[in-house]
């Protein structure tokens, strides 16, 4: 693939707005390896908190038992580990 892939370089390079088309293409490939779905912006952050924080006022949360490992507590609530 390595060859073929460089070989196919090697065309595009001889046309200008070939490789117009094909940097852009490679920035948006590059875009969305480096995006991270996990980050959040600080506001997002506090709501996520303060979301938390009700839900445990109305006993909602689960609660994690004296001496219980990790794995107890998740089969203990439902999860198949």
């Amino acid at each position: 693939m390595n060859v073929q892939f460089w070989h196919d370089m090697g065309v595009i390079a001889e046309d200008e707005g070939m490789m117009k088309r094909v940097a852009k293409y490679v920035r948006k490939v590059a875009k969305e390896m480096t995006e991270d779905p996990t980050l959040m912006t600080k506001e997002e952050y506090f709501a996520k908190i303060e979301r938390a924080e009700q839900q445990s006022a109305r006993g909602e949360g689960l609660v994690k038992l004296p001496g219980e490992d990790l794995t107890t507590f998740l089969r203990r609530n439902g999860y198949d580990i």
